[in-house]
Formats: C-alpha cells, sequence, structure tokens
C-alpha cells in the first residue's frame, strides 16, 4: 500500500533544525517508508503517536490514519519519549 505524507509544523521544524547531512537521510528514510511501511519501523505502546521510524539517532514519530502518515516529531532518541 502507497501512503501520502503530511507533515505537522512542529515536524517541519524539527527536521530544519537539524544538520544538512541528517535531513537528507531523514527524507530518504521517510520516502521509503511511503511504500507499505518499509523500514525499522516500531509500533509503540503506551505513548502517542503509534509508531517510530528509527533513523540512525533520530526518531521520526508519526500515526497512520488510513492511507495518510500523519508526520508528529523528528527528535533526537534520547528526547523522542520524553
Amino acid at each position: 500500500m502507497n501512503y501520502k505524507v503530511e507533515f505537522k509544523p512542529r515536524a517541519i521544524k524539527d527536521l530544519q533544525s537539524l544538520p544538512g547531512g541528517v535531513q537528507i537521510r531523514i527524507v530518504a528514510k521517510i520516502e521509503a517508508l511511503q511504500d507499505n511501511l518499509t523500514g525499522d519501523v516500531k509500533r509503540l505502546t503506551n505513548f502517542t503517536p503509534d509508531f517510530r521510524l528509527r533513523v540512525g539517532e533520530y526518531r521520526v514519530l508519526f500515526e497512520v490514519e488510513g492511507d495518510l502518515l500523519v508526520i508528529y516529531r523528528i527528535k533526537h532518541r534520547k528526547d523522542a519519549y520524553s
């Protein structure tokens, strides 16, 4: 299943605050994620949003709503779950 991606404003700010090389890696992984949730994806328990994508030291926190991936935050792993 192919998904459309929607970035929340906070996720865009998170992405823009990262170094250029990291931004490119994260965007590439999100593009791969569009094709049937490909990548290091894990469903989170007792946490909102419901899913995370691991990209090295960073975590992309997102939810799946039908055929739409909603990206909420992009944070360093030490800050992602607090």
